[in-house]
């Protein structure tokens, strides 16, 4: 993946468009970043731009949130496993069936589930460098 820099929040919607030509047939990402990084406010703008039009939340007390692209149709589902405490609860929650199921996986703190993670999983960083800039590859 190339090195996408996001300047500052107005640049966001064509640091995903960049990221979603990136994403080939891949469907499970795994997005790796230091609470406050941007994780989540970068995959809502990605969600925005594979066409998802209603309201995008962060699932850190639902811990998967489903959606549905108006342009494809296709499901996209949004981890947020933070609060978890074991794998056993992501197991629990039928974690292999969403990886299989080929729909879009996009994963916040995949560092506690990392056993769980298919071969095919796409790592991906995001950090802040300086002056609220944002590094995501």
């Amino acid at each position: 993946m190339n090195r996408i820099q996001i300047n500052d929040i107005s640049q966001i919607h064509e640091a995903a468009k960049e990221f979603v030509r990136f994403m080939s047939d891949r469907t499970v990402f795994a997005f790796n970043g230091k609470m406050g990084a941007g994780k989540t406010t970068f995959i809502k703008a990605v969600c925005r731009e594979l066409g998802v039009t209603e309201v995008i939340n962060s699932p850190t007390f639902a811990i998967v949130n489903e959606y549905r692209s108006e342009t494809t149709g296709k499901l996209i589902y949004h981890f947020d496993f933070y609060r978890i405490n074991d794998v056993q609860e992501a197991c629990d929650i039928g974690i292999e069936d969403y990886f299989n199921s080929g729909a879009l996986c996009f994963i916040e703190w995949p560092e506690k589930i990392e056993e769980l993670l298919p071969e095919s999983t796409v790592f991906v960083s995001i950090e802040e460098v300086e002056n609220q800039i944002r590094i995501v590859q």
